[in-house]
């Protein structure tokens, strides 16, 4: 599964906000700058996140950008499901709104698809690990790096420690 730059960025913003004291308005020019981030790319962005209710906005002067709900409480499935849509690690899901996976292939006299079970398992796997991960969680990494140098992982990815 590869996400598009829109989860990407999307996540990184919402980072940077979570950043912020809570309901502090920040622009999205200083995000920009911050994440080193396209601004008109980032207000594609953050007009999703609005929509799906993840963040507020404020016009004027002293206006921003700012978190709808505390960091704690959003999980990373719907920061990536409102940017990117169903999760889905094949073309050929085709989730329309229910629990079941769907394939799309035709009809194959009953066997059912031979790949469905290992697909299957790696959607889950990726819903469960965004569901799993925090906005406090990614906020907290953030600030473990920026004050101790950058981030060591073990063999498996797991954050172990940081390099001074």
């Amino acid at each position: 599964m590869i996400f598009s730059s829109k989860a990407e960025y999307g996540v990184r913003l919402m980072v940077e906000l979570g950043r912020q004291p809570p309901g502090h308005p920040t622009s999205l020019k200083a995000v920009a700058e911050a994440e080193g981030l396209p601004l008109a790319y980032l207000e594609q962005v953050v007009a999703r996140l609005r929509k799906a209710g993840l963040v507020m906005s404020a016009r004027g002067a002293h206006g921003g950008y700012w978190l709808a709900s505390p960091a704690e409480e959003i999980s990373m499935d719907e920061v990536v499901q409102a940017l990117e849509g169903a999760i889905a690690p094949m073309e050929c899901f085709v989730n329309e709104h229910t629990e079941r996976v769907l394939c799309s292939h035709e009809p194959d006299a009953g066997r059912g698809c031979a790949t469905k079970l290992l697909w299957t398992r790696v959607q889950g796997g990726i819903i469960r690990s965004l569901q799993q991960t925090t906005l406090a969680d990614l906020v907290e990494f953030s600030r473990r790096g920026e004050h101790t140098g950058s981030p060591v992982f073990s063999r498996r990815g797991e954050h172990t420690a940081t390099a001074a």
